[in-house]
């Protein structure tokens, strides 16, 4: 049940954090918001299956519960090592595609880290910062690439910790799938 509860709280927190960047503004796509939290129900919906399976002692919801978690520990696995093996130069070449292939996302790190443009900033452009009033702004590229080495370490850190558990859970759902129903009749393989 604990492995049930590690994938319940991924699903709170994916869920509660996407809220909290839409409650402070820090985030105006409702796309990005929209899938953060469509994978938080998603997940809570997988861990509300393992848990009947697993009360219940459901064959066939714990198979496919066993199946979805290595699936979500492959994709998840794989994220949080390619978060963890991004040099510097990948880095800001990511950046530099995020910044040009999305507007909303860029106005909202104008806004928020107080920047205009990316690199250079051109007067004919829109910002969305404070500090295109006194005409001094700094450039986004810097201060985005000051904290992404960071933000992506410690996202692939939890990432590679919660993938761990669920991997974990994966096992636990095989021995435990595999084991007689205590309630049935002792004689009887279910």
């Amino acid at each position: 049940l604990c492995v049930f509860s590690s994938l319940q709280l991924v699903s709170l927190l994916l869920i509660g954090i996407a809220a909290w960047g839409i409650g402070f503004g820090l985030i105006s796509s409702f796309r990005v918001v929209g899938v953060v939290i469509a994978v938080g129900v998603f997940l809570f919906f997988i861990a509300l299956v393992g848990l009947i399976g697993a009360v219940k002692h459901h064959q066939v919801l714990l198979f496919f519960y066993m199946i979805i978690l290595l699936l979500v520990f492959i994709v998840q696995f794989s994220v949080s090592c390619a978060c963890l093996a991004l040099n510097e130069e990948q880095q800001s070449e990511l950046l530099e595609v995020g910044w040009s292939n999305t507007n909303s996302a860029r106005s909202d790190i104008e806004r928020n880290l107080n920047c205009c443009g990316f690199r250079v900033f051109y007067p004919n452009e829109t910002c969305a910062a404070d500090c295109l009033r006194t005409l001094h702004c700094r450039p986004c590229a810097p201060i985005m690439e000051e904290y992404a080495g960071m933000v992506l370490r410690f996202v692939g850190g939890i990432g590679l910790f919660f993938s761990f558990t669920e991997i974990l859970g994966v096992w636990l759902t095989y021995r435990y799938r595999n084991q007689k129903d205590p309630r049935a009749n002792p004689s009887a393989f279910i």
